[in-house]
């Protein structure tokens, strides 16, 4: 059952919202309440829904699998954001892949089907990067759009889910509706509740519990960006395509290095085999899915091997069609670091005070 909690004084039809606990969601529903727009969101109930708390917007309780959930809360909306989404590096047992599915894929057609029923208009979905294509001779080649997904090797679950979404996105358009994919890469920024995976690493890391690294590497977005990517193609994207947001390729080494800067705790400097790493990520990864399944995997077979596929992205496209401008991914890493330290989780007394936001955004 849809229930309503909060009503904001507004004769403006809001804009639609899922996923608003998570990390991108979180962030896109301050940016959208930094401009005066009226926003409703989708929650689930028994989901940690601290980032909503003290925020004047109207919030319903329902699932994006429940067709009629969705109808009851989007009534009277205009404009979609469809955020949320089941993220994971793990192959899993077949209740979690299930989940992954049903989550990304009929969560997706609900979402659009709901739009459609209801008028709510343009539905603006959050794509992945690993469900571009890439070029198979040379995978660190940059990637656009027009790259297909290559099916004929090891893929994620999750992996495979965005690329369903998306063709669920690209049968609705086809027929007439108004939907954009908006493509993420590896998010870093504040917000960070749940908390992401690097997030994660990130306070690990002023703990000193991150005693070594694989090397690799992937595009990085951060969270403005990602964000002002998402409006720009509720604004001006052409329905039908998907554009890439990235703010850049960084390798786990240079990741660790903006750990160091921003928190002033040394990285360490171990790089750990990726043969060595990759078979006990195997085989804990095969225990930890079946006999822990809600245990955090910092390195799984997943996630090395696309760290090693070391992928680049070409966001050319969104910034001549749309006019994005990436920013620094640093300034990203220094509001993530002053997230967590301003939450207590950064407890090292070692550490640096953050960057005030006025530096950050300067």
């Amino acid at each position: 059952m849809s229930t309503i909690s909060t009503n904001p004084v507004s004769n403006e039809a809001p804009v639609f919202l899922t996923g608003a606990a998570g990390h991108l969601g979180a962030n896109l529903l301050h940016r959208l309440l930094d401009d005066s727009v009226k926003v409703r969101v989708l929650l689930r109930e028994d989901d940690n829904n601290e980032a909503l708390e003290g925020l004047n917007v109207e919030t319903h309780y329902g699932d994006i699998r429940d067709l009629e959930s969705i109808r009851i809360a989007m009534k009277g909306c205009q404009g979609v954001y469809h955020v949320a989404a089941k993220i994971s590096t793990i192959e899993g047992n077949l209740a979690h892949r299930r989940e992954i599915y049903e989550c990304n894929v009929i969560g997706t057609r609900n979402i659009l089907q709901a739009a459609r029923e209801v008028n709510a208009g343009r539905v603006v979905m959050t794509g992945s990067f690993s469900a571009v294509g890439y070029d198979l001779d040379d995978s660190s080649a940059p990637s656009n759009e027009t790259m297909q997904f290559y099916p004929m090797e090891r893929n994620m679950p999750y992996e495979r889910s965005k690329v369903l979404a998306e063709h669920e996105c690209w049968k609705a358009a086809a027929q007439g509706q108004e939907v954009v994919v908006a493509t993420c890469c590896a998010l870093v920024g504040g917000y960070d509740y749940l908390p992401s995976r690097i997030g994660r690493t990130l306070v690990d890391h002023t703990r000193g519990k991150v005693k070594g690294y694989v090397d690799g590497g992937f595009e990085f977005v951060a969270a403005r960006d990602i964000v002002q990517g998402h409006i720009l193609c509720m604004e001006r994207g052409r329905s039908g395509e998907k554009y890439i947001f990235s703010s850049g390729y960084k390798t786990i080494s240079e990741i660790l290095t903006m750990f160091e800067e921003v928190s002033g705790i040394k990285r360490s400097s171990r790089r750990i085999p990726v043969k060595a790493m990759l078979v006990f990520a195997e085989v804990a990864s095969y225990y930890l899915s079946r006999a822990h399944p809600s245990f955090p995997q910092r390195f799984t077979p997943g996630a090395i091997r696309l760290l090693q596929k070391r992928r680049h992205a070409d966001t050319s496209k969104a910034q001549q069609e749309l006019g994005f401008k990436p920013t620094p991914l640093i300034d990203a890493v220094h509001e993530a670091y002053a997230f967590h330290y301003a939450r207590g989780s950064i407890t090292n007394p070692r550490t640096k005070s953050p960057r005030s936001l006025s530096q950050t955004d300067s």
